[in-house]
């Protein structure tokens, strides 16, 4: 992402971390980004789709600024410099503008973290005596991560907001408090935090982006409609907000701050895309989307909350769809352009559940029935479509992978241990070395998973 140039369509947004006022609607800007760093069922549709930074111009108000970072009278040296005055002699030097700061590549800032092996947990989960299960599976096999609900499906953060210093500067947690006032799933955030760290365990904040009933109704001027003015909403009649919208981005990058702030080592941005359906089809996204496509909003929205995480020494990464490996089709219909967004997010997971591909896909009869192949055929996908993408620029490649029986496609077989180490192996035999599991339900064991005795055999003979 070093000097990485991008073009976004502003809106209406202002950035309040950095001060900076942003130019009004219709204006076609281009931006120079950086940033630094360390240490269900899902819809199908006939293709096989499953639903599962900006920097302005500033306005400098002290002076005009030249390249070196002096102002015009600093260059001069004013009427006193060319006079030789005593004022002159006796005037302070002027401060000597701060050294740029130094630009970290993906590669830079991803070098020295965990190789993630790790499993999502619900908000539900996280806040009940289950984690404890949980943490001792960790401890007792070759996973190392959790990605943990921040902000799920339904639009609800999911802990309790008691620390003013961490939410204050969040004016929509405030607009949006009374209709989660009853959701409490994690009630000491900070203390569950401490125990992850304790137990050595790499922290992921799942942050579900513009399927956001919650916020739809809260703010309805942010909310997707239809014609006729009602919201867009999915197949479980979840509304969504406008990705278009910049307050929207505001939003769900302030919420990334706030977990960062909170300890998590990393955002993962999921459904950082458009809905698909009939609704979808007649949305009113409020711009012309022929100049400022979907595939351009979603890495600008993605850019944007990157830099901004980059500040808090926080790496960012997108859940998307396996099925955009590959697929034009998908890709302008979600806006999720696979090869654009592997180098614009630090780590990428396409979710490359073979229960999500059609029968038929790949040559397979039914891609569900054969683990290994399909994530094998996926991650060659994957391969072949970053190739081009200077490896200090290129994201991690960290697929989600299926730990559950997805009973209703044709076919289907049974998931355990066999075909969830299938998987994992597809992974690693395509050169990649990060993985996670989805289970809607945390349900999981140890079958299939390496004991963490192990784990280092197993790394020196991969």
């Amino acid at each position: 992402m070093t000097n990485r140039r991008y073009a976004g369509r502003i809106l209406m947004i202002r950035n309040k971390s950095l001060g900076k006022r942003l130019l009004a609607a219709g204006i076609m800007l281009i931006f120079s980004m950086s940033g630094c760093g360390t240490d269900n069922k899902i819809e199908l549709t006939g293709n096989g789709i499953g639903s599962d930074g900006i920097e302005a111009a500033a306005t400098v108000d002290s002076a005009e600024v030249t390249a070196a970072g002096e102002t015009a009278s600093d260059v001069t040296g004013g009427d006193a410099a060319a006079t030789g005055t005593a004022e002159d002699t006796n005037k302070t030097a002027p401060t000597p503008a701060p050294a740029p700061r130094q630009e970290l590549t993906t590669a830079d800032r991803m070098a020295d973290r965990t190789k993630v092996k790790g499993i999502y947990v619900t908000g539900p989960k996280a806040g009940s005596t289950g984690m404890e299960d949980l943490i001792g599976l960790v401890d007792e096999t070759e996973l190392n991560a959790m990605v943990i609900d921040v902000k799920n499906d339904e639009g609800n953060v999911t802990f309790r907001l008691t620390n003013e210093e961490i939410t204050q500067n969040i004016p929509v947690l405030d607009q949006i408090s009374e209709m989660q006032a009853g959701v409490r799933y994690i009630r000491d955030i900070q203390a569950l935090m401490q125990e992850l760290k304790d137990h050595n365990i790499y922290t992921i904040a799942r942050i579900v982006c513009f399927k956001d009933p919650i916020l739809a109704a809260a703010r309805p001027e942010l909310a997707l409609t239809k014609p006729d003015g009602k919201p867009v909403t999915d197949a479980n009649g979840l509304a969504w907000v406008n990705p278009y919208r910049q307050e929207v981005w505001e939003y769900l990058t302030e919420l990334a701050e706030m977990a960062a702030d909170l300890g998590f080592d990393e955002i993962q941005y999921d459904y950082v895309r458009f809905p698909v359906g009939s609704d979808a089809n007649v949305a009113d996204y409020g711009v012309d989307m022929d100049a400022y496509p979907k595939r351009q909003a979603i890495q600008d929205f993605l850019a944007y909350a990157g830099d901004r995480l980059h500040e808090k020494e926080c790496v960012i990464t997108a859940d998307v769809f396996g099925t955009i490996i590959g697929s034009e089709t998908d890709v302008q219909t979600v806006g999720q352009d696979y090869t654009a967004l592997g180098q614009t997010v630090d780590a990428i997971s396409p979710m490359v559940y073979p229960s999500h591909y059609a029968n038929g896909v790949f040559g397979l009869k039914v891609p569900d029935a054969n683990p290994y192949e399909t994530v094998s055929a996926a991650m060659q996908g994957s391969v072949e479509e970053l190739q081009e993408i200077p490896e200090a620029e290129r994201a991690v490649v960290r697929p989600w992978l299926q730990a559950f029986t997805a009973t209703w496609v044709p076919g289907h077989i049974s998931y355990n241990g066999t075909q969830i180490r299938e998987q994992i192996q597809a992974v690693y035999d395509a050169g990649y070395e990060e993985w996670i599991l989805w289970n809607a339900t945390n349900r999981y064991s140890a079958e299939g998973l390496l004991g963490a005795d192990e784990v280092e055999d197993n790394e020196n003979n991969q």
